[in-house]
């Protein structure tokens, strides 16, 4: 016999536990910390190279890679982003 989905949309129980803002920017930090390392990898870039292109401590470059600290400022970012020839582009879209 096949069941019928009992439970609810993912985001509403993520919602209604009152942790769903905080869900969304670890998946995002993490999918911008995997780009950048992936970009990393493709240049052959080492951390500390990477650090010194960015004018920043490889600590600070090691927080940017950390997929769990989403205390992401967009001037780091932007100069990650600058270092491996790319560029940042952020939008809002309708939840």
């Amino acid at each position: 016999m096949k069941q019928k989905n009992i439970g609810t949309h993912f985001d509403t129980f993520l919602q209604e536990e009152g942790i769903l803002d905080e869900a969304n920017a670890v998946a995002v930090k993490r999918v911008i910390a995997w780009q950048i390392e992936k970009e990393m990898k493709r240049q052959k870039l080492n951390k500390t190279t990477m650090a010194s292109m960015m004018h920043t401590s490889r600590a600070a470059l090691n927080r940017l890679l950390d997929e769990e600290d989403t205390s992401l400022t967009l001037t780091t970012l932007s100069s990650a982003a600058a270092a491996l020839g790319q560029k940042v582009k952020i939008e809002l879209v309708p939840v």
